[in-house]
């Protein structure tokens, strides 16, 4: 079972166009910094604003640099399911180990049509598929007990919850009864949803600190929860600052501070205002990371 810490990587651009040496040099220096996992196309990695060959193209650089030494859970989602499809199987030939799939934003399915999308996804995937469960920006939420009914579903093993609900972990493996990864999305609550049965996190705080990421989880794993919650406080005001203003924009930001790549994000994404970034540099300055 995947575990640990799981990063939703950016996606870093030179000029309009995708930095191919950047993007491979960031998956060797995770593996180097103990990363689990790496999520590239996601929401993190500005997979809206990506065209279908260039989200498959970027797959295929981060497979090709991982080798198999690390988990690829490749973004795939949409809020239609015949292109969640399509995408599902752009991933599976660019060597994904598995893909995750948004619940269906704008359009607002009923738990019903979520539970009828996964099942179509299912059925047509010959790799693993994640649920993610993001409210935030789908304005759906997928209930506990949708949850359960996808679960069993043949192919899906696992979510991405960034519901900041550190309860559903509890609520969720009461109704799930075999294996079934449960991965925060959510940085500020990894500790708590870990401590309530999860298995790990999908971070963008690991983009730029990513070894103190895999000793949180690490210890998490070990059920060392003091020295866990020691890291988290060491963390809580670079994961607070990486949020003031819109994401990516932040954390590609930061990953400029640290040479990975520039902070270019794609419209409608624009640059920090002065005030984040200094809140950002000093979180960074703080944890000894520039």
């Amino acid at each position: 079972m995947i575990h640990g810490s799981l990063v939703a990587l950016v996606t870093p651009f030179r000029g309009d166009e995708i930095d191919e040496d950047a993007l491979q040099q960031m998956v060797l220096w995770h593996i180097q910094q103990g990363t689990n996992g790496i999520v590239p196309v996601g929401t993190t990695g500005e997979a809206a604003t990506l065209s279908g060959n260039e989200r498959e193209h970027v797959i295929r650089l981060v497979t090709e640099a991982a080798a198999g030494r690390v988990f690829v859970l490749a973004g795939a989602g949409s809020n239609s399911t015949h292109k969640a499809i399509l995408n599902n199987e752009r991933a599976q030939r660019s060597g994904a180990n598995a893909t995750l799939h948004v619940a269906g934003y704008y359009n607002r399915p009923s738990q019903e049509g979520l539970f009828r999308h996964f099942e179509a996804v299912s059925n047509a995937s010959k790799i693993p598929i994640f649920v993610y469960n993001i409210p935030s920006r789908t304005n759906v939420d997928m209930l506990p007990e949708t949850m359960a009914r996808i679960a069993a579903l043949d192919k899906v093993a696992g979510v991405k919850d960034a519901t900041a609900d550190v309860t559903r972990p509890i609520r969720e493996r009461l109704l799930i009864k075999h294996k079934f990864v449960l991965l925060s999305g959510d940085d500020c609550t990894a500790v708590a949803y870990n401590a309530a049965g999860g298995n790990g996190c999908i971070s963008v705080t690991a983009n730029i600190a990513p070894g103190l990421c895999a000793d949180l989880q690490a210890a998490c794993h070990a059920g060392d929860y003091t020295l866990a919650a020691d890291i988290q406080r060491k963390l809580m005001p670079l994961h607070r600052a990486l949020f003031t203003e819109p994401s990516p924009a932040g954390v590609k930001y930061a990953a400029s501070l640290l040479g990975h790549c520039n902070a270019f994000c794609r419209l409608p994404m624009v640059p920090l205002s002065d005030n984040s970034k200094l809140a950002i540099s000093k979180a960074m300055t703080d944890l000894g990371l520039v």
